[in-house]
């Protein structure tokens, strides 16, 4: 029925797409197996220019994140005092905070494009970006990222503790690149993430807000649309269900990192993609941030949704 409403009608349309559909599973079951081998050509043969940046320290971190963190951890802390240090944006729980500093930003951003001018071989974030690095390929998932992940837990416990704020357990990051010859804007989408984080890294660059509209399942009859503003070194927690996309830039270039939290306790029960409960398959790493707990209930983040 949704592929007839969508114009198919003959038996040759309805193989054509059954076609394409296999094709792109067949793609995404491999992507898990090519993505491990670039890692371990990348871990072997790349030398990275600023080897210093790929162990979370507290000299990254904004002295304000920092502070935050503190109130979070701090005895009595809820949500009204900790939306004192945050910037809101409307009531699409929207928030806007410090998350590094200008000096990090700037080593980062230079590794980055060390690595892009190398030869090592390069995956890409997603379907809609098209210019960016997967960091777990750069052997940043357990010395950087998940530090990362487990310091905005108290943040995050407070913003959306419906949402598994509170046991964001897994993750995908990658940092995204637009300028002006390359990928200029996203269009509008959500995210597979149960909370998103995305820090913008620099360079200079003009225009190319970010607009927000509806929550994906709860979609209003006429949306309204926000746009925020990027700001260095600051990063927009929102929700992963948040539909949202990227203006073009007018000029210069623009690095941002992306982290998808994700919480298995939350899409254990209902993957946010297919809106179903999921039936899961193996996988290697975190796969999509599914588990199946063992029988001495220990969570393996090792499932995708095999829908």
């Amino acid at each position: 029925q949704a592929l007839r409403e969508r114009g198919c009608r003959s038996e040759e349309q309805f193989r054509e797409v059954l076609r394409e559909i296999e094709a792109e599973v067949q793609r995404r079951k491999e992507l898990i197996h090519q993505s491990a081998e670039r890692r371990a050509i990348i871990s072997k043969c790349y030398k990275p220019k600023h080897p210093e940046v790929y162990t979370l320290q507290d000299s990254f971190l904004a002295p304000e994140f920092l502070e935050i963190v503190r109130f979070c951890t701090s005895p009595g802390a809820d949500l009204q005092g900790l939306l004192s240090h945050l910037e809101s944006f409307s009531d699409k729980r929207i928030y806007r905070l410090p998350v590094f500093t200008e000096e990090f930003c700037q080593a980062f951003v230079d590794e980055l494009e060390n690595f892009e001018q190398s030869d090592m071989p390069k995956g890409r974030p997603n379907t809609m970006n098209n210019y960016g690095v997967l960091l777990n390929e750069l052997g940043m998932d357990e010395p950087f990222l998940t530090p990362l992940r487990e310091r905005l837990l108290p943040i995050t416990a407070l913003l959306y503790p419906e949402l598994g704020g509170a046991c964001l357990d897994s993750h995908k990051a990658f940092v995204v690149k637009y300028s002006l010859h390359e990928d200029l804007d996203l269009s509008s989408h959500y995210d597979n993430a149960e909370v998103t984080l995305n820090v913008s890294l620099g360079k200079e660059f003009t225009e190319g807000n970010l607009y927000f509209g509806d929550f994906s399942q709860d979609p209003a009859p006429v949306p309204k649309y926000i746009e925020v503003e990027h700001v260095g070194g600051r990063g927009l927690l929102h929700r992963g269900g948040q539909i949202h996309g990227a203006l073009p830039i007018a000029s210069g270039e623009r690095w941002n990192l992306i982290v998808w939290m994700r919480a298995s306790a939350i899409r254990n029960q209902l993957c946010p993609m297919c809106r179903r409960k999921p039936e899961l398959v193996e996988a290697e790493g975190f796969g999509d941030g599914f588990t199946e707990p063992l029988e001495e209930e220990v969570p393996q983040t090792v499932d995708v949704c095999a829908l």
